[in-house]
Formats: structure tokens, C-alpha cells, sequence
């Protein structure tokens, strides 16, 4: 190979271009490691929930202290993202992927074997600062794989593991635990996250990161003319969803189909499914109109949830338009961000990581204010408030954060 064909092979590696020949290839290999990242993920974050009473019988501790492992993980994603992506914005991409990918592999194995909810209660939080480094390398690094034209169909495929995780991952993991054990099912993921590195390491590319003494100042992005709207739609979006999400029991108990909570998520994980494929296709080409429709449609579900919430089949065609329009949001609002903050997508992502977590929690708080001031019949007029807000300020952001097709 002559010199000249030696250095255009080092700059397409380092500097991210890609052949003209590989123009519309995806890498499904590497992009679907990145989507198992993400089931595994959003499956150790969120299992305890399904494992809450088999967990509080065998640690010995109430059935809201195991809740609080979830709250633990959400706590040490919200305090990690932004600090740990700052820190590392000069390393290698790919040894920092394994690093996050390799720590779910530890805290899940300390979980299945640990008979104190006190080291149970630790490895959940160290998961929770995994997860937030994972989540500010994921988006970015499936952008950097592809060209331009194709950067939003890679970070749909590399968010796919989300929905999967919830729709299927979790009701499965839930279903291993009843019948073998809590604890073989946190071991089967520590194995799942063993094979995974491995995948990673043949499969995924790796990357340069910033240079030293060139990395973004979290003011410096946050600033990009953009970023601001765009963080703010995800904020006020997501909270809507996790008031409803969080306290959908209590939710159905008025309508007399509590004891179908299984088929209703079902519902609403099948059509997020659904969802997440329709902006795949499409994000590429319309990102501005889906994230409104997405946003319409949610906020035609509440309306429904609040004329009709009392009939049965109403309640199942409102959670179906809700998972359409949920599935492909994390994808549509991380695309948005990749695209408005370009070289410093990681340290944005960062930041939606941690406004991600602070609306799952303060999907919780409001949603308990709400039902404790309000019952459950305030919940659909609240999430409509709230989507009304993301859609003036998605119109508003015409020029930077959710510009109009070109």
C-alpha cells in the first residue's frame, strides 16, 4: 500500500469519514452491541421493581426499602453523568464503553450473590454511575459510525435495547426470578454483560476522544444555541410520562382493570416497539415533524385519558397512542441533541442523561403530590399541562434544537 493510501486509511479512522462506498451501509454488528448495552442497562435499572417482594423476603427488609434500589440507581446516574464524561473527555471512546459495559458485569454479580441490603443498596448505586456514563457515550458513539444522512437511523438501532428491555426484558427477567430465584436472574445478566464485552471488543469501533486542552466547558455547551430547548422538551416531556408511567396501578383501579396491569403494559410496550421502528425510518429525514406529532399524540392520550379514563377500552387505545408516541422519544430528543452539539455531543448528552433522571424522579414526587392532594383524576390534565409546554417550545425552536426539514 503506498504512503498516500496509508494516510487516508489513519484520517477516515481517526478523523470519522466514511468511504464513499460504505455511504448507506449501517454497522448493524457495532450498532446492536450498543443496543444491548442498553437492554442490559435499562434491565438492571429497573428489575427490582418486578423482583420487589422475592427481594424483601430474602434481605430480610420491607418491600419499600427494595423500591429504594431503584431510587439509589436513578441517584447515582443524576450525580455521575456530567462529572464522569467531563473528566474523560480525552480518552479513547471504546476502553471507556468497556469500562461502563465491564461495571454492570460486577454490580450485577455482587447483587445475585450479597445477602446484605446495605452492599446490595452500594453495588445499586455504582451501577447507577455506570449507567449515566454509559448513556453519554451511547448516542454519540453510534453518530460517529455513520455519515451524516444516516446518524439518526444508527441512534435509533442503538436505542432499540430500550424498549425491547421494557416490553419483553423485564416481564421475562421478572418471570426467571419467580420461578428459579431473584438471584440467578441478576447472575444470567452479569454473564449477558461478559458475552457483551467481548462483542464490543470485536465489534465496535473504537474512536479518539477530544484533545487534551480542547475539551467542551459544560457552560460553553449548554449555551449552544439549541441545546437549551432541546433539554428542556425531554425535561417536561419525560416528567409527563413518569406521572403517568410511575403511578399507572393506582391509575386503573378507578376503571376496574388493576388486576390487567400486565396486558396494559403490554399494550403500551408493543406499540413502543412499534414507535421506535416508524422514527427510525423516518428520523433522518423528518426529526422536527416527528418529535411534534409525538408529542400531539401524547397529549391526545391524556386528553382521552381524562374525557374516557373510565372506560376499559378507551384506557387500552390511549396507553397504545401513549407507547407509539414514547417509544421513539428518547431517540428523537438524543438525535436532536447529537445533531445541535455536534464535536461536544458527549458532554450534551451528558446533560440529558442527568435532566432524564431528575424527570424520572420528579415523575414520582409530583405524581405522589397528585394523588395524594388530588386522586388519580388529575393525572391526564397535569401530563396534558405539561406536553402543551414541550409543543410551544418545539415550535418555537424552529432555527436551532428542532429545525424544520431541509
Amino acid at each position: 500500500m503506498s504512503s498516500t493510501s496509508m494516510n487516508r486509511s489513519a484520517c477516515l479512522q481517526e478523523c470519522n469519514q466514511v468511504p464513499v462506498s460504505n455511504q448507506d451501509r449501517l454497522p448493524l454488528p457495532a450498532l446492536l452491541a450498543l443496543a444491548m448495552a442498553a437492554f442490559i442497562t435499562i434491565l438492571t435499572e429497573a428489575l427490582p421493581a418486578g423482583l420487589l417482594p422475592l427481594m424483601a423476603q430474602s434481605l430480610t427488609v420491607s418491600e419499600a426499602l427494595v423500591g429504594q434500589l431503584v431510587t439509589i440507581y436513578a441517584i447515582g446516574s443524576l450525580l455521575a453523568a456530567i462529572p464522569l464524561t467531563a473528566v474523560t473527555q480525552s480518552w479513547r471512546r471504546r476502553p471507556l464503553l468497556l469500562i461502563a459495559i465491564s461495571g454492570f458485569a460486577v454490580v450485577n454479580a455482587v447483587t445475585a450473590v450479597s445477602d446484605s441490603y446495605t452492599i446490595t443498596l452500594v453495588a445499586r448505586f455504582f451501577a447507577g454511575v455506570f449507567a449515566g456514563l454509559l448513556w453519554a457515550l451511547v448516542a454519540g458513539y453510534a453518530a460517529r459510525m455513520v455519515p451524516e444522512h444516516l446518524k439518526g437511523r444508527a441512534i435509533a438501532i442503538a436505542m432499540a435495547g430500550t424498549p425491547i428491555a421494557l416490553s419483553l426484558g423485564i416481564p421475562a427477567g421478572t418471570f426467571l426470578g419467580a420461578a428459579w430465584g431473584w438471584r440467578v436472574t441478576f447472575g444470567l445478566m452479569s454473564i449477558l454483560t461478559v458475552i457483551l464485552v467481548v462483542w464490543v471488543t470485536a465489534k465496535v469501533p473504537d474512536f479518539p476522544g477530544q484533545a487534551r486542552g480542547k475539551g467542551f466547558a459544560l457552560r460553553t455547551v449548554f449555551t449552544l444555541p439549541g441545546i437549551r430547548p432541546i433539554l428542556f422538551v425531554t425535561l417536561v416531556y419525560v416528567l409527563a410520562h413518569n406521572i403517568l408511567y410511575t403511578y399507572i396501578a393506582p391509575f386503573l383501579v378507578p376503571v376496574g382493570i388493576a388486576d390487567r396491569i400486565d396486558l396494559v403494559l403490554l399494550v403500551f410496550g408493543v406499540a413502543a416497539l412499534l414507535g421506535i421502528w416508524i422514527v427510525g425510518v423516518l428520523i433522518d429525514r423528518r426529526l422536527r415533524e416527528l418529535v411534534l406529532i409525538s408529542t400531539t399524540l401524547f397529549a391526545l392520550a391524556a386528553l382521552a385519558l381524562g374525557l374516557v379514563g373510565n372506560v376499559p377500552a378507551a384506557v387500552y387505545a390511549s396507553v397504545a397512542v401513549w407507547g407509539l408516541a414514547f417509544g421513539g422519544s428518547a431517540t428523537l430528543f438524543q438525535t436532536a441533541l447529537a445533531k445541535t452539539a455536534g464535536e461536544a455531543t458527549d458532554v450534551a448528552q451528558s446533560m440529558m442523561v442527568t435532566v432524564w433522571n431528575i424527570a424520572i424522579a420528579g415523575g414520582g414526587i409530583v405524581g405522589g403530590i397528585l394523588l395524594e392532594t388530588f386522586s388519580v383524576s388529575a393525572f391526564p390534565w397535569s401530563v396534558l399541562v405539561l406536553l402543551v409546554a414541550a409543543l410551544v417550545v418545539t415550535g418555537v425552536a424552529r432555527s436551532h434544537g428542532f429545525p424544520s426539514s431541509r
